[in-house]
């Protein structure tokens, strides 16, 4: 028996999505080929905004630091969910399972975080564009990054100290392809009704509120720049669109697990798969494929490879 938790039960089995030998192979070269563009794309934002300096500023700071959150998001599922289709075994251990657990809500709390202050970016730089690199200072853009980290700590710990202390003595079998608050408390040996009201109030909540805050803002920005520029709002909208997008991707799997701590439909599991493997991936498209800045810089990287002299 583990002794801090007193429980019988040391792994669990992760059910998976679904039990069909061909959707097992479909999922697992999903996995693979989305991971791969994760791993890629993500770490090529990270490299371009490193190496060219003409995007040191506050935007791409922010993004680079997205960029690593969302690699750190998918990480903690992806590659074990691709081990698990790959050998057919869906066992994961106990301390395994918790750490799975903790830095899922380390990562996406930090992730709200910085979706926050990337909207404020944004609604600096349209509204207040002469104090942006006032507002937006360096010091500033720290300060960001270091409370969504601070933020995301706190949120995964205040309902970590519950979960770690539940009993386990019976069922060991998590209706999902990993780890979360919701599906390992349906297997605790005592009732946690009480605790469903913890994951309501921390999980739940907090998504709803920051995801209509965030639409808010956005709304009040562009009806800030139509009221300017006498009803035009097409810059203003392509500006924005990628950080509306990339916000609906993020939080509608959030507030559809979250607010309903104990689903009883399936949905929610191929929800998820959008958080952990697919806005992932997006995030890297949307914010190159679409933005003139780093267009420019990729092509001034991949004259520097061609012919290494230098990026002006």
């Amino acid at each position: 028996m583990d002794a801090t938790n007193d429980s019988v039960v040391s792994e669990f089995v992760l059910v998976g999505l679904s039990n069909s030998w061909k959707m097992h192979l479909f999922l697992f070269w999903f996995f693979s080929v989305f991971y791969m563009g994760i791993i890629l794309g993500n770490l090529f934002i990270v490299f371009t905004v490193i190496i060219d300096s003409h995007l040191h500023t506050p935007v791409y700071f922010l993004l680079v630091n997205l960029s690593l959150l969302d690699l750190g998001l998918s990480s903690t599922t992806v590659p074990k969910t691709i081990f698990n289709l790959s050998t057919n075994c869906n066992i994961i251990s106990y301390p395994k399972c918790m750490i799975q657990i903790f830095f899922i809500h380390v990562t996406g709390g930090g992730e709200m975080v910085l979706l926050t202050a990337m909207a404020y970016d944004r609604y600096t730089a349209i509204c207040k564009p002469l104090h942006y690199l006032t507002i937006m200072s360096p010091k500033m853009c720290v300060s960001f990054v270091v409370a969504a980290w601070i933020v995301g700590i706190i949120h995964a710990v205040s309902q970590f100290v519950f979960v770690i202390n539940l009993p386990f003595c019976g069922p060991n079998e998590v209706d999902s392809f990993y780890c979360d608050f919701p599906r390992v408390m349906k297997l605790a040996c005592v009732d946690t009704y009480k605790l469903e009201f913890v994951i309501i109030a921390n999980s739940g909540f907090i998504s709803m509120a920051t995801f209509f805050s965030l639409i808010i803002s956005y709304i009040f920005i562009l009806v800030t720049v139509w009221k300017r520029s006498s009803g035009d709002l097409s810059k203003a909208f392509v500006t924005l669109s990628a950080h509306i997008t990339v916000v609906i991707l993020f939080f509608t799997p959030c507030m559809f697990l979250y607010m309903w701590p104990f689903p009883t439909t399936s949905l929610d599991k191929c929800l998820f798969i959008v958080d952990f493997a697919i806005t992932p991936l997006l995030n890297p498209a949307i914010y190159t494929l679409r933005n003139k800045d780093m267009r420019v810089a990729m092509r001034r990287l991949g004259k520097w490879i061609v012919g290494p002299s230098g990026i002006s």
